[in-house]
């Protein structure tokens, strides 16, 4: 049996956490932006250990499992 809950989880959050494309933390504009579709660096290094803490978060605490076949 293959467990998929990692591959699920981070594609999800990588969906969800792309600078610019919900929102962007910190904005361009202003302290934090909504659907701008544009980033910079800082905002890809906040998004980046966003996405590592939901990730460590879920896999490591919450033990979320997704089984097939």
């Amino acid at each position: 049996m293959a467990d998929w809950g990692p591959v699920v989880i981070g594609v999800v959050l990588f969906v969800l956490l792309q600078p610019g494309l919900l929102f962007q933390l910190p904005g361009n504009n202003k302290h934090v932006d909504f659907g701008s579709l544009k980033t910079n660096g800082k905002a890809i290094a906040v998004h980046t250990l966003i996405f590592f803490t939901a990730y460590a978060i879920l896999i490591l605490a919450v033990h979320v499992h997704i089984y097939t076949g």
